[in-house]
């Protein structure tokens, strides 16, 4: 079965209209990831690291997420849902609960999933997450979010010391442009 990007960017955008929970959009992707082939053949094979945005709007972001080898992202939050499906490689999120003021750190480690090829997840809006993609090649990913991700004020957390900053969009780029240089002399 081919994979069709504007019939699956509909199908997720007749989703939100029809329900603006996660629970359409999800089946969209579950179904998509369903044919890792497919949407592999449709996309195109990995060749970079990168947030490549497919569609946003008010109400709905589509990126077709691809994390460097051993690709690591602190701790961060979205402030909306999102579903995240992987169509080549993998990506392991820790997921992280926040402490009493007092503590000495802001969040801790509560859990923990890896999402293989075909693995379609979903996380709630008040999620905390971070990101490893620890295999040695590119992970591609579709990551729907119930948003405008690119305009949502959001926080990180730093990677040593767990406390809670805003969330720096520019430190991300360039953590996907060292991941690039890094590839570049493999």
């Amino acid at each position: 079965m081919a994979f069709d990007l504007d019939h699956f960017l509909f199908d997720c955008q007749a989703a939100v209209s029809g329900d603006p929970s996660h629970k359409g959009v999800r089946e969209v992707v579950a179904r998509a990831v369903r044919e890792p082939a497919a949407v592999l053949a449709a996309l195109g094979p990995p060749q970079r690291a990168g947030l490549n945005v497919l569609y946003n709007s008010p109400a709905l972001t589509v990126l077709n997420l691809v994390w460097g080898p051993g690709m690591t992202i602190m701790p961060h939050d979205h402030r909306m849902w999102a579903v995240i499906g992987i169509y080549t490689g993998r990506e392991d999120n820790v997921f992280w609960r926040r402490l009493p003021e007092e503590a000495a750190r802001d969040v801790e480690a509560a859990g923990a999933r890896s999402l293989c090829v075909g693995d379609c997840c979903a996380l709630g809006t008040d999620i905390i997450h971070s990101v490893i993609n620890p295999i040695p090649r590119l992970t591609g990913a579709i990551h729907c979010y119930g948003g405008d991700f690119l305009a949502q004020e959001r926080s990180e957390w730093d990677a040593e010391t767990l406390r809670e900053g805003p969330y720096d969009s520019a430190k991300v780029r360039r953590l996907f442009e060292d991941s690039n240089r890094l590839l570049a002399v493999q």
